[in-house]
């Protein structure tokens, strides 16, 4: 398997589920300076997904993975991250980290975040 037929998971440094979407919204509302996930900052704004990373995301020509940190925990065993990260599959079943938490609060606008992946 190629890497580009392996996926890039994106992983949000938030839990899953309805209530904790509400308390993103109302933190996102109330102290956006505060919000803990830069890579939502980035790709959502405070209700929806932003059209350029929708755009994006749509023409990808590789396999891309949207998790929030409990399901990408749950779903591969893998902890010790500091979230939000961007990380490559391997075939081996590992990860490569595309985009550490550092790298993705250096990012000033999506339009930067768009050029540093692959």
């Amino acid at each position: 398997m190629t890497d580009s037929a392996l996926p890039l998971i994106f992983v949000y440094n938030a839990d899953s589920g309805r209530l904790n979407a509400w308390l993103d919204i109302g933190h996102k509302l109330l102290s956006p300076r505060t919000y803990n996930c830069d890579l939502c900052h980035l790709t959502h704004g405070v209700f929806r997904e932003r059209a350029a990373w929708k755009a994006w995301r749509e023409h990808s020509k590789r396999p891309l993975q949207f998790l929030h940190r409990d399901e990408f925990e749950a779903r591969y065993g893998a902890t010790g991250y500091q979230y939000p990260i961007v990380l490559s599959a391997r075939a081996d079943g590992g990860f490569d980290v595309v985009l550490s938490a550092f790298e993705i609060a250096e990012f000033q606008d999506l339009d930067a975040l768009i050029r540093h992946l692959p």
